[in-house]
């Protein structure tokens, strides 16, 4: 079968990659936590640009000193930027500021997809069996990972993220038979 490049079509690249991998690293696991990541990161990346889409066009609307900012968005009336050099300007501090905080939040949702789906699969291989246990280790220990990589990490906060992403994890397993 040729492949050429006047009969290749972007949807037959995009469902190429269903049936095959990104990576063959010799080891279904390495292969599942890469693909993993990567996917994953990629989602991380376009949200934090979205996102600071949105508050340059509020910015830029004149919405944020009106109060049109929603509550969860601002605090005080001041907008929660999570990279503070970001100013809706077009110089080359904002540019680079969106660009290191596009790759640190890319980096902490494949690192998650990537714990994630290495453990759930550890897990399984190791116990012979896939079941909510499983998903629920994997989200606590996904969840602790998570909140070693924000800036104030206290005590408190490792617990609830350990908490919280065992039960997200444990209801997706649960629900995923019912729906």
């Amino acid at each position: 079968m040729s492949h050429n490049l006047e009969t290749r079509s972007l949807m037959g690249e995009i469902r190429r990659f269903d049936k095959c991998c990104f990576f063959d690293f010799g080891h279904p696991l390495l292969n599942r936590i890469a693909e993993s990541f990567v996917k994953v990161a990629g989602i991380g990346a376009i949200q934090a640009v979205s996102r600071e889409a949105y508050f340059t066009a509020i910015e830029g609307a004149g919405l944020e000193s009106s109060g049109g900012v929603p509550p969860e968005i601002s605090v005080d009336g001041k907008k929660l930027h999570r990279a503070p050099d970001l100013r809706g300007e077009t110089n080359r501090k904002s540019l680079e500021a969106l660009v290191r905080n596009t790759g640190k939040e890319s980096l902490q949702w494949g690192l998650a997809a990537g714990v994630y789906s290495g453990l759930t699969y550890g897990l399984s291989e190791a116990r012979g069996v896939h079941d909510w246990k499983n998903t629920a280790v994997a989200g606590a220990i996904t969840g602790v990972a998570l909140a070693l990589t924000t800036a104030d990490i206290s005590h408190e906060q490792i617990v609830q993220c350990a908490i919280t992403g065992a039960a997200i994890s444990t209801a997706a397993n649960l629900l995923t038979g019912i729906f």
